[in-house]
């Protein structure tokens, strides 16, 4: 007699029932969700300035591609480029269980060890822009603070990439699918395209980032699908 009832709540909360609903996502352990980003990233920038001030050697200067030479300097992409952290802190909000954001962080957190290993071993940085940065006060105040060190692969890429999928993955858990989807694609080719036309990274770059941020969200994908 119960079975019924049963299975149609079931049914309801996979399709939209306001229990499973993007707000109710969010606001579920919200700051254990903010504080743990907010931490993570701390984090992550010690430890990545740290290495962009202090190289084991000398960097080797990244070289330019015809597509460099095709993506002229947009100072207009920079919002766009700092949006990235923003678009890395979604992954976590749209689950809502500990195990599973403890789990991304450890995904996240392994990509962006593995990206340090390398800036660590083999230094490099962007070759000179040639752009009087003091006409443009917001990119100089960037250029001060991320140089032009640690480029390849580019960690803003392989975070973009790897949060992309992740998201893509999570959206259909609050249910928001095609419209959504196609919102965080476009988000994430925009910060892709924002790290050459800032003139933050070369082509290389963009490609070996891109290729790490694929590996990781290719492997850590039966997490992404299993548990939110």
């Amino acid at each position: 007699m119960l079975k019924y009832p049963i299975e149609s709540r079931t049914q309801n909360k996979e399709n939209g029932d306001p229990e499973n609903g993007l707000f109710s996502t969010i606001t579920t352990l919200f700051w254990f969700k903010s504080l743990g980003t907010m931490g993570f990233i701390s984090l992550f920038f010690g430890a990545y300035l740290y290495l962009l001030k202090n190289p084991a050697s000398a960097a080797t200067t990244m070289p330019l591609t015809i597509v460099d030479r095709f993506i002229g300097f947009e100072p207009l992409a920079l919002p766009i480029y700092l949006s990235l952290w923003a678009y890395v802190s979604l992954p976590p909000m749209l689950m809502r269980t500990r195990r599973a954001i403890i789990e991304y962080g450890i995904w996240i957190g392994g990509l962006c060890l593995f990206a340090l290993v390398i800036f660590y071993l083999f230094p490099n940085a962007v070759p000179p822009s040639n752009i009087d940065w003091a006409q443009y006060p917001g990119m100089a105040f960037l250029k001060d603070v991320d140089a032009a060190g640690n480029a390849c692969p580019s960690l803003h890429v392989a975070t973009a990439v790897f949060s992309g999928f992740w998201i893509h993955w999570l959206l259909p858990k609050v249910s928001l699918n095609s419209g959504a989807r196609l919102m965080n694609a476009l988000w994430c080719i925009g910060i892709v395209y924002s790290t050459m036309a800032t003139k933050q990274h070369v082509s290389l770059d963009v490609v070996a980032g891109g290729a790490l941020g694929v590996m990781f969200a290719w492997y850590s994908k039966p997490n992404a699908t299993s548990r939110a």
